[in-house]
């Protein structure tokens, strides 16, 4: 069980992300002066498995990070609310199902070279919706991403194999 007086430790935000318990919200103010053009840009994004190669049914551990190279805070600014993605051979979250972004906007704040980073498990499967919706088993080469979701996306992708 946790301790909620505990202060020091890391909790996930709703959007994936482990952020501190104390937030910074002078740097994220400050981030704000940074153009958009510039902040989107200077954040570099990084994906890995724990391993190259997989047998049918094993979880694959994906670790993405997210990388603000400036020496300043810095805030990204998305277009919906969505703030990053990860996707399987092109499919979003390893599904086709179709996705309505609610276009509110989301913004993404960074402390000066901060480095976030988001651990995912996948089961192999992709979710093909449909009559009836089914799961099926990826085999051969996968390619798996990882994207911040703002324009021009910055991203990244590695490849797997699964046999």
């Amino acid at each position: 069980m946790v301790d909620p007086r505990d202060t020091t430790r890391e909790v996930e935000d709703r959007y994936g992300l482990d952020e501190s318990s104390n937030p910074n919200h002078l740097g994220r103010l400050l981030g704000l002066f940074v153009p958009q053009r510039l902040a989107s840009r200077s954040v570099s994004v990084r994906v890995e498995t724990d391993r190259e190669r997989y047998t049918t049914g094993d979880i694959v551990t994906v670790t993405i990070e997210f990388h603000n190279r400036l020496p300043v805070p810095i805030t990204v600014e998305t277009p919906t609310r969505r703030l990053w993605g990860w996707t399987v051979d092109g499919y979003l979250e390893a599904s086709d199902e179709p996705r309505r972004d609610v276009d509110d906007g989301g913004t993404l704040s960074f402390r000066s070279r901060e480095r976030k980073r988001v651990v995912r498990r996948w089961d192999g499967r992709i979710k093909r919706v449909g009559d009836p919706t089914r799961w099926e088993r990826a085999t051969g080469t996968v390619e798996i991403g990882a994207f911040l979701a703002c324009g021009g996306r910055p991203g990244d992708e590695t490849t797997v194999r699964i046999d």
